[in-house]
């Protein structure tokens, strides 16, 4: 082992902790907004039936229902609803998509069941934005 090797080994180990706390800060964030999120829709009568769902295509924020319909939700949380709406990748809005068909075929009447795809943004402030139907065509 070098010596660039050593103090590479040394640099990871003392980066290590704080990559962690970073994590566990964007996490705890992360659950903080989804909560936000969650009231924001239950005040306008939507029921929460999954957080985090996780299906072999990937994983859904929030699956809600709108009378027999499926709202499907993306919760992002930034400084401003502009950087929020910035960190949603297309391959993300696939996999999301990806997700949401997987889901509905649980449904009885799969795919044909009423259903849109919602991104919900939660500024610093812990002000939300839902933009209704936002995926559809990401």
């Amino acid at each position: 082992m070098t010596v660039q090797d050593k103090d590479k080994t040394l640099d990871d180990a003392i980066a290590e902790p704080a990559c962690r706390s970073r994590g566990r800060r964007a996490h705890i964030a992360g659950a903080l907004a989804e909560e936000q999120v969650m009231r924001h829709y239950a005040a306008r009568g939507l029921r929460v039936v999954h957080r985090r769902w996780r299906g072999s295509r990937g994983e859904i924020d929030l699956v809600l229902r709108d009378g027999d319909a499926v709202v499907f939700v993306e919760v992002k949380s930034a400084p401003t609803h502009a950087r929020a709406i910035e960190s949603l990748r297309p391959a993300q809005a696939g996999r999301i998509r990806s997700a949401a068909q997987e889901f509905l075929g649980g449904e009885l009447r799969g795919e044909l069941t009423e259903m849109r795809l919602d991104v919900a943004l939660v500024d610093g402030r812990g002000v939300v934005e839902v933009l209704e139907n936002a995926l559809a065509d990401f």
